[in-house]
């Protein structure tokens, strides 16, 4: 649950490689990341440490991925960022930083690229079936429609005290008809 999800810019550093595995496509690349300062000095942008991390899609973005990057284009890459400590024989400890990739594209600050939507792959797992029709039912012919209106206000009795036959304050509050009041 608290995975640490970050969003790197960068360039595409080595060609992608994809595989077919039992569990669906997978594709990986690494990506190098730059950070630029401003520097004073020289009065000029400067670029700094660049990072690298390699980047793991797995399923539909592996395959869009390994179709739509080459190396040196500008990407921007969301993900799980993943740092692994190893062992090999005879090396000292060796880490590696890996994103687990949610999302890749073109840094399109950088340049512009064409989107073309890839074909959703026909399943055939599931049977076709029609879709469901809606039934709604016919109204009831025998049983009126409620009336929602008012009944006007009755008119004020003629000693002047401001209350209606009705007995309702002021003689000018609307009543519901009976019908309105019973809601079936």
């Amino acid at each position: 649950m608290n995975e640490t999800m970050v969003c790197v810019v960068g360039n595409v550093a080595t060609r992608p490689v994809y595989r077919e595995t039992v569990s669906g496509p997978s594709a990986r690349f690494r990506i190098a990341v730059t950070a630029r300062y401003w520097d004073r000095e020289r009065n000029s942008w400067a670029d700094g440490h660049t990072n690298f991390f390699t980047v793991w899609a797995n399923r539909q973005l592996a395959t869009n991925a390994a179709a739509s990057l080459s190396v040196g284009e500008p990407v921007i890459v969301q993900g799980r960022l993943k740092v692994r400590t190893e062992t090999r024989d005879g090396q000292p400890e060796w880490m590696s930083a890996d994103i687990d990739a949610v999302s890749v594209g073109h840094d399109l600050a950088r340049g512009t690229t064409a989107f073309r939507r890839t074909p959703r792959p026909e399943t055939s797992a599931a049977p076709d079936r029609p879709e469901p029709a809606l039934h709604r039912p016919e109204p009831a012919l025998d049983r009126p429609e409620p009336a929602w209106e008012t009944d006007p206000a009755p008119p004020p009795p003629a000693d002047g005290t401001g209350e209606a036959a009705t007995g309702a304050p002021g003689g000018d509050t609307p009543q519901l008809l009976p019908e309105a009041a019973m809601v079936t």
